[in-house]
Parts: C-alpha cells; structure tokens; sequence
C-alpha cells in the first residue's frame, strides 16, 4: 500500500508585541553582565541580543525580548537606566509573530 504525502497543515500564527531596548553604556568589561543580569535574574533570555562598541567610543547594546507586556517593560527600561555605566535607555515596542 502506497501513501499520498499529506499536505502540511500550518498552525496558526500568532500576533504579539516586542520589546525593544537600545542601550548606550561606557565599554566597560562589567556592563553587558550587569544588563543581561536584569533579564536571566527575571528567567527571561532575550530573543536579540546585538552589542558592539561604536567608533565614538561607547558601548551600543540592542535587545528584544517578545510577548513582553508594557508594564513590564517600562520596569525593565528603568531598572537598565539605574545601572552603573548606562547612559541611556531608548525604548521601543513592535509587532511580532510567533509560529505555533
């Protein structure tokens, strides 16, 4: 007996928001563990995490974390402005699919 190859059924895909940080910190060596700290103390492990050191000298660090509520990331936002080295702490908040 033969079988036909089934047609892919596609789960559904579902809508959700991401929170996105753009940090500007001094490019010292203590920084990035004190930022992802915030998230892994939380058990949270970021979706994005891009860092690198800009020609003007400062440390850039990019990070997304999905299906993060505005609360919950307007704390995180302020929580990151509060460690030592951060300069700046830009916020954003984006739409994102999650596949089932």
């Amino acid at each position: 007996m033969h079988h036909q190859p089934s047609e892919r059924v596609r789960a559904p895909q579902a809508k959700l928001s991401v929170a996105c940080f753009s940090v500007v910190a001094v490019p010292e060596p203590g920084v990035m563990p004190r930022v992802l700290q915030l998230f892994a103390k939380r058990g949270l492990v970021p979706d994005l995490w891009h860092s690198r050191v800009a020609p003007a000298g400062e440390l850039t660090i990019d990070i997304q974390m999905a299906a993060m509520d505005g609360d919950t990331a307007r704390y995180v936002a302020d929580c990151l402005r509060a460690i030592w080295g951060v300069e700046c702490v830009l916020t954003a908040e984006k739409a994102g699919v999650r596949r089932a």
